[in-house]
């Protein structure tokens, strides 16, 4: 089957409009950020901070820094790949409803995407927990190389939420700052830690986002945890067709009405292209398939 025909039923369902995307770590490997369970996923080799560890453990919230001082730097350089692109021309079209990323790297901004629900926050924030005060991730960075203006360390890989592992010798100086708002407020990324709940009013969100689309399109998503399978199940119990775009099976397909398993910036930009070939007319109801 040549790859028009394979994908054109999809492309008449993204031409009806009113497409809400859910987006996983899988959209952005091919712009150099790891995920967790794909293909070449990190989890089996790491283990994420947890909101708990974080505020109760001093050690851990220092390690936590050192680490992630070295790693924000190559999230801050990452680029939109094909697929980010592909789902902002797809915005452009006015064929989008919104969308809601898992993801923490604000690539689907960056490529020009409008309306987006950041479902676990962005490393590009940081949040003070003592008095809620919101500062750039930049700031940051730079009262983080004057207060260690000596700190080198070697690592191989970045982590999907943004750090790098290192031994406990080479943090072991490490100095962290506190906010300057409250003057001692502990600085967090302005991100969801495992073992933290999403805030309810940005789920809510989401949900209302979902329940009004005429298509639900996962891309780069296991569904692997609830907090983003919620919306597939929600969207399958409302008849929202669901398409899920990934490498790999994921844990939504039993509510999929088609399943497509593919690297995303091959898939997608084709389908941007044929959406933009297909004849005037209604998109039909429904994928077989």
């Amino acid at each position: 089957m040549d790859t028009r025909a394979r994908y054109a039923p999809l492309a008449e369902l993204l031409a009806g409009g009113d497409v809400v995307v859910l987006s996983g770590a899988g959209l952005s490997t091919e712009s150099g950020i790891p995920d967790y369970r794909g293909p070449n996923g990190a989890l089996r080799r790491h283990t994420p901070m947890t909101y708990q560890t974080f505020v109760g453990d001093p050690a851990a919230r220092r390690r936590y820094w050192a680490r992630s001082h070295l790693g924000w730097r190559t999230i801050a350089r990452a680029a939109p790949n094909a697929g980010h692109r592909a789902v902002a021309d797809l915005d452009r079209r006015g064929l989008l409803a919104g969308v809601v990323t898992q993801n923490v790297d604000g690539l689907h901004q960056a490529a020009g995407t409008r309306s987006v629900i950041e479902l676990h926050g962005n490393l590009a924030r940081v949040v003070c927990l003592n008095c809620g005060d919101l500062t750039d991730r930049a700031t940051l960075d730079r009262r983080l190389r004057a207060a260690n203006p000596d700190f080198v360390a070697a690592y191989d890989t970045v982590n999907p939420d943004g750090d790098v592992d290192l031994p406990d010798a080479a943090v072991a100086g490490f100095r962290t700052v506190d906010c300057q708002a409250c003057s001692g407020g502990i600085l967090k990324p302005d991100v969801v830690f495992f073992g933290e709940s999403v805030p309810p009013d940005r789920v809510r969100a989401c949900f209302d986002l979902v329940e009004r689309a005429q298509l639900l399109l996962v891309l780069g998503s296991s569904l692997t945890v609830m907090s983003g399978r919620r919306f597939v199940i929600r969207a399958a119990k409302r008849d929202i067709p669901v398409v899920i775009i990934n490498q790999g099976p994921t844990r939504g397909d039993a509510y999929a009405s088609l399943t497509v398993d593919a690297p995303l910036g091959q898939v997608l930009p084709e389908l941007v292209r044929l959406v933009d070939l297909r004849p005037t007319g209604p998109a039909p109801a429904a994928v077989v398939g």
